[in-house]
This record gives C-alpha cells, sequence and structure tokens, in this order.
C-alpha cells in the first residue's frame, strides 16, 4: 500500500498532477520528509501514463518560507541531530529526499505555480523545473549567506543558468528579497498573474501541453534541453537530435501529429512514456531509457 502524504496534497485532475505544498501553518517550511514525498510524487507521476504534467504549487500564503528552523539556532546543526530534519543525516545523505535527481531524471513536465513568496531552499527546490509562474506579490530570496550557509540542491549551477551568473552574483552575495518583478526581468518566472489566478494560469499552461503535445517527444525533449543548456558548443545536441527525428519519424505520433494539424483538430498520440521511449543513441549509459 503506497504511504500517505503527510507535508503535502496530491490529487490527479485529469492529466494534470497537482502537488501542494501543505505546511500553511509554519508557511510550507521545508523538511527532508517533505523532500521524500516530493521525490514520491514525481515518481508517481513518472509511472502513470495518464499523467501528462506536474504542478507544483503550496496552500496557505506562501510557496515556501525555507527550511524548518523549529529547533532554533541549531535548526541546521546535523552534528547534534537537531538539523536531521531538514538535512536527514550528519553526511548529507538523503537518496529518499534528493528531489533534484528526482526532477533531473522525469519524464513528465514540471511547472511550478508560485502561489506566494518563496526563499532558501524553498526557492531553490523549483529552480530544476521547466516553467515556474508567480504571483504578482511573491519575492523571492537565496538566503542563504545571511544564515551562515552556501547556496544547496545543486541551485549554484541552476540559478545562473535561469538568471545568468551576474544576477545569481547578485542575489546570492546580498541575500536579499527579490520582487516578483525583478525576477520576471531575470528570467527566473516566465510570468506574474494576481495570487488569485495563480492556480488557473498554471492549470491553462497545463492542460495546452497535455492536449498539443507528444508525452514522448516531451519526455526527450526536456532531457535534451536540461543536458545540453549548459555545454559550450552544440555539438553535443547535433549527436542525437537528427537520429531522435529520423527514429521518431517512422513512429505513431510523428504519423498522428501532422494528421491532426492537416486536418485542424487535437493530437489523440499514441505512444506512451512507459513504453515507446526510444534509445537515445550517443546518450550517457545512465540516461539510455531517459
Amino acid at each position: 500500500m503506497t504511504a500517505a502524504f503527510e507535508t503535502m496534497l496530491v490529487e490527479q485532475e485529469g492529466p494534470i498532477l497537482w502537488v501542494r505544498l501543505n505546511r500553511p501553518e509554519v508557511l510550507n517550511a521545508y523538511t527532508s520528509q517533505m523532500g521524500a514525498e516530493l521525490v514520491r510524487a514525481i515518481r508517481q507521476a513518472d509511472g502513470d501514463d495518464s499523467i501528462k504534467v506536474l504542478i507544483l504549487t503550496a496552500t496557505g500564503r506562501v510557496f515556501c518560507a525555507g527550511a524548518d528552523v523549529s529547533a532554533g539556532a541549531g535548526a541546521f546543526d546535523t552534528e547534534s541531530g537537531e538539523g536531521a530534519k531538514n538535512f536527514g543525516s550528519r553526511d548529507g545523505a538523503r537518496a529518499d529526499s534528493d528531489f533534484t535527481s528526482a526532477m533531473m531524471g522525469a519524464q513528465k513536465p514540471l511547472l511550478v505555480a508560485f502561489n506566494g513568496s518563496a526563499a532558501g531552499v524553498g526557492l531553490t527546490l523549483t529552480l530544476p523545473c521547466d516553467i515556474r509562474i508567480a504571483a504578482d506579490t511573491a519575492k523571492f530570496g537565496c538566503v542563504f549567506t545571511r544564515r551562515g550557509l552556501v547556496p544547496e540542491a545543486g541551485s549554484a549551477w541552476f540559478l545562473p543558468q535561469l538568471v545568468g551568473l551576474s544576477t545569481a552574483l547578485k542575489w546570492c552575495m546580498t541575500g536579499a528579497l527579490v520582487p516578483a518583478q525583478e525576477a520576471l526581468a531575470a528570467g527566473l518566472v516566465t510570468e506574474l498573474v494576481p495570487a488569485d489566478q495563480v492556480e488557473a494560469r498554471a492549470r491553462e499552461l497545463a492542460l495546452e501541453i497535455a492536449e498539443n503535445c507528444s508525452p514522448v517527444a516531451l519526455a526527450i525533449t526536456r532531457q535534451m534541453l536540461w543536458k545540453f543548456a549548459g555545454e559550450d558548443s552544440p555539438k553535443g545536441a547535433l549527436s542525437v537530435d537528427a537520429a531522435l527525428n529520423i527514429a521518431l519519424g517512422a513512429r505513431a505520433d510523428v504519423h498522428e501529429g501532422v494528421a491532426a494539424f492537416l486536418e485542424k483538430r487535437k493530437p489523440q498520440f499514441p505512444l506512451k512514456v512507459s513504453t515507446d521511449l526510444p534509445d537515445v543513441p550517443n546518450w550517457p549509459p545512465a540516461r539510455q531509457k531517459l
């Protein structure tokens, strides 16, 4: 029997899996249990062909205020054990709550709907996602240096990828809260909407993806973009994209996509992520099947 979710609400709405951080009484403060449950939710989406898109959002007025500091000054002290609920163990091993790896390996598009502000891990846990929209009143903070810490969850790589090195340095060096308009201008989020419209807009985007795009093509495309974005030339992408399109061109999804376009109707793609991902030539062995 699948264990119940305790720190979040997880529910399917048609092709969408909604994942809502649900500790509003503490501003959705992060714990390793939340990380582990987020990993489970991503795996649930990956294992269910009826789910086309995952939307990560939260209940209450704040998306996530950062790590749970209810232990006081020792909240991050894994040596004394007080930080275990945030980081899992003294040696940093927390495979069950490694949401970064789960997101990077995800086969479904990951959308974030910032219903409110996000700071620390509340922000960094969203960086491996694909599309982020936000309430126009939200603020974002890379506050680690103000707590004596450094950026975590791979954010020293993800953040410059998204907003550029200069902006990432400013945000991390100052640790200051960034207003939504600055986050939009920098590229952290793709659009702003009034707070009461965030979920509706996220749903609209998710349905646009689910109703018009091949799940197999989406799974491969998100892996290609994340893998090759950090390379210094297009050589890597060129080594796989032609071969992939040759392989996909003979498959049913391409036939259906072209037919739907010509017939001016929505496509009904038959291929499934669970069974129909092609082998990827020249891909690292760990990602051979994505």
